[in-house]
């Protein structure tokens, strides 16, 4: 194999594989329900939830699909459009806020699917 191509071939391997975390778990936040991919409803209690989140500071940080959201500023950077619902019969997911990062994670794995 010749030098062109095997710095191509590890070109294309960089970018398949940074291309697979460059998401994570980025959320937006939208105003409207018709904007939104998931309607979410943020509950009082841990065990009330189906996933616990927890918000990162970092883009980076972000997990996926695993609790660790990162809230971006425009629409296009995320990976999944949210909408905060005022009662919890009208959301998909029920979420509640973690302190710390460890402490996040699903609670009801049936619904990791809205998320993907």
């Amino acid at each position: 194999m010749n030098h062109f191509r095997k710095t191509l071939l590890l070109l294309g391997i960089f970018l398949f594989f940074s291309g697979i975390k460059t998401y994570g778990q980025k959320v937006y936040s939208t105003n409207y329900d018709y904007q939104a991919d998931v309607k979410v409803f943020v509950v009082n209690y841990d065990y009330q939830a189906d996933l616990k989140v927890y918000k990162t500071k970092y883009d980076y940080q972000a997990g996926d699909n695993d609790g660790k959201w990162f809230f971006t500023n425009y629409d296009y950077q995320a990976k999944k459009k949210i909408f905060f619902t005022k009662y919890d019969y009208q959301a998909d997911l029920k979420i509640f806020f973690v302190e710390y990062d460890y402490q996040a994670g699903w609670v009801n794995a049936s619904k990791k699917a809205l998320l993907y």
